[in-house]
């Protein structure tokens, strides 16, 4: 197979995690980030030129969302990854899994909606386009379990276990295909559980963590199969070139490990954030309440008082 036109990889010393980290930049995946990063930095400076704030936290979630990306993308792990699965399957679980969290966090459609000037009337610009997006009849297919579930799992069983992978990772642009279905995968599965974007559903909190362990089995699952297998599955690894001093079989095996481990670390984040998510929920609820109830001088309260009074009344 022909990997000329991700580097020389086919001539790549034995790996070493400093060997993986040189960097190596994918022009695709490098323009795409530097793009949104300069996007995003222009609309926090807009919004703060006009007096609002902007959470200090959403930046950074932001920015090392899409460091993630370029981590895996724009360094020698892409080009060993196009040789061994163990390197592959940290790209695929980095940016189908850790990146789309931290994306997400940074509230970048929000961002967006602040941001983007509002169209004179009878006219659609930008910001109008992207809320006729989120409302669409689209928006709300690709992000209900039905489906967001089983392209989670599909991702997995039906690109490595068929020839598809082989297909796609025996050109560029098949590779970078396959890369951004991943991280788009990861975006539609992780938003209406974790995303604090406006969106066409957001279930309460506890359905939100069924949806979490509904896929998260299924990647523990395929780790194991990769890891018991006693012969190598994906064609595209079966012969690592020989300069790399690796064996298919146990480069396969510790991709199946790394997958199988993986899993947990999204379960982790995302249990922790949407915790945080639903007692900063709370905490605004009982505000609202308060708020209400300094508003209105407690009439609840007063009538409730009133009502006691003439039951005593009553009684009496």
């Amino acid at each position: 197979m022909d990997h000329s036109g991700h580097g020389m990889t086919m001539d790549l010393p034995p790996f070493t995690l400093g060997r993986g980290l040189e960097w190596s930049a994918d022009p695709f995946f490098l323009v795409a980030c530097v793009t949104g990063l300069a996007l995003y930095g222009w609309a926090v400076v807009r919004l703060r030129r006009r007096g609002d704030a902007w959470s200090v936290g959403r930046t950074v979630s932001f920015v090392v969302g899409v460091l993630t990306v370029m981590l895996v993308m724009c360094t020698r792990l892409n080009d060993y990854g196009m040789v061994m699965f163990s390197v592959h399957m940290v790209q695929h679980m980095i940016i189908s899994m850790l990146s789309p969290i931290l994306i997400l966090l940074g509230a970048p459609v929000t961002l967006a909606l602040r941001a983007l000037p509002v169209a004179g009337k009878g006219r659609k610009g930008p910001r109008e386009l992207l809320l006729a997006l989120l409302h669409s009849r689209y928006m709300r297919i690709i992000t209900h379990p039905a489906f967001t579930i089983p392209l989670f799992i599909a991702s997995l069983y039906a690109l490595y276990f068929t020839p598809l992978f082989d297909f796609l990772m025996g050109s560029k642009a098949g590779h970078i295909a396959m890369m951004v279905h991943f991280l788009a995968v990861g975006v539609v599965f992780f938003w209406p559980i974790i995303g604090v974007d406006p969106g066409p559903r957001r279930p309460g909190y506890l359905m939100r963590m069924l949806e979490l362990f509904a896929g998260m089995p299924f990647h523990a699952f395929f780790g194991i199969a990769l890891m018991m297998a006693s012969e190598p599955m994906v064609e595209t690894f079966k012969n690592p070139p020989a300069s790399l001093g690796i064996d298919a079989l146990s480069d396969q095996n510790a991709a199946g490990g790394i997958a199988w481990a993986f899993s947990e670390v999204p379960s982790v984040l995302v249990l922790i954030a949407l915790l945080f998510q639903w007692y900063s929920s709370e905490q605004r609820q009982a505000r609202r309440q308060d708020r209400a109830a300094d508003r209105d001088g407690d009439k609840e309260l007063e009538a409730y008082n009133a009502y006691l009074a003439s039951l005593n009344a009553r009684n009496g």
